[in-house]
């Protein structure tokens, strides 16, 4: 049943009754502590535009239940939809109809630029994958790394794979020897990497794909003694994630900066919606000159990348000698 737990209905308050209202649908389930930053990211965003976003997702991540929600916010008219691309085959027919009504809506997060375009997004605010896993892999190769496996816990995202796709070609390695698929529960991410490393004790270094396999990987080679010993990137931020870059533990994360990929769109959306324009470089303007904008990325030290139609989130990259501007906000607004 997706009724329940799916209509947060963030940001919103009195002042925001007669403003527009947008909603985010996310592929992530709840159990995906990565997209609170996202959630307080929306609820900003509706305060400083005065709209009001709802945020939805499927709670057990089943891209069926998210391909419903997309449909059912075609049916109920928002003036706007922010969708992560989870599944370009899964999404295309539902953003299919949020397009036949003429409701704008910006891609977020996972797919890629031109599947953006292809269904017809305004934009697409993200990181684009392939590229940020072979700039940590290049990291990687100039430590001196030549193998490594993947801990891939969003395996049902196809887009995730890019990330491991990206980072096996810059050591020239083969992605899919190298990728295991952890599944999303911490105990199994655990014993299946321990397992992995058992059977291939030659691998030099773990990436993992985010804060749930990340905590877990930790675990796992914290048990085997090799915790500090073994090569160690992440792509996102934890407080656990900002201990251990502290302590060595783990080299640096990618950090795709997600408050962006929150803020922007509705911001976006706002300004196309209350200044009746589709010009995007006159939204750009307008939402770069922002004042309410402008202190939000300073005060949490956040920096897009702004490209003709669409806007980079990320990537960075979080190490010890950053990590003290950044693990004040990690979790929440990092």
């Amino acid at each position: 049943m997706l009724g329940l737990g799916l209509g947060l209905g963030l940001g919103m308050n009195a002042s925001h009754a007669a403003g527009e209202k947008f909603v985010l649908i996310s592929h992530a389930p709840d159990s995906d502590s990565w997209w609170n930053t996202i959630k307080n990211s929306v609820k900003q965003a509706g305060e400083d535009f005065n709209v009001s976003v709802d945020y939805r997702n499927p709670p057990n991540g089943d891209l069926a239940d998210m391909a419903r929600l997309v449909e059912q916010s075609a049916a109920r008219n928002y003036d706007g939809v922010i969708v992560s691309i989870a599944d370009f085959s899964v999404l295309q027919k539902p953003l299919g109809l949020v397009a036949a009504k003429k409701i704008p809506f910006i891609t977020i997060n996972s797919g890629t630029l031109a599947q953006s375009e292809q269904l017809g997004a305004v934009m697409h605010v993200g990181q684009p994958e392939y590229e940020a896993g072979k700039g940590a892999g290049e990291k990687a190769k100039a430590a001196g790394i030549k193998s490594f496996v993947c801990v891939n816990h969003y395996a049902t995202n196809p887009s995730s794979f890019e990330r491991c796709r990206g980072f096996a070609d810059a050591i020239g390695v083969d992605f899919k020897a190298a990728t295991l698929d952890a599944g999303e529960d911490p105990t199994t991410i655990e014993s299946k990497l321990s397992a992995f490393l058992r059977n291939n004790p030659k691998t030099q270094a773990v990436l993992a794909l985010g804060p749930t396999s990340a905590h877990a990987s930790l675990k796992a080679l914290e048990k085997m003694g090799l915790k500090g010993k073994m090569w160690f990137a992440t792509f996102d931020l934890s407080d656990e994630i900002s201990k251990a870059i502290k302590d060595g533990s783990i080299q640096f994360a990618i950090d795709q900066q997600p408050y962006l990929q929150g803020y922007i769109p509705v911001a976006v959306l706002a300004i196309m919606k209350q200044d009746k324009t589709t010009d995007l470089a006159k939204v750009r303007e307008k939402l770069i000159n922002n004042a309410k904008f402008k202190a939000r990325l300073a005060e949490y030290g956040l920096a897009p990348s702004y490209g003709p139609r669409h806007i980079g989130s990320g990537p960075g990259y979080v190490t010890k000698d950053n990590i003290g501007k950044v693990e004040k906000y990690a979790g929440q607004f990092r």
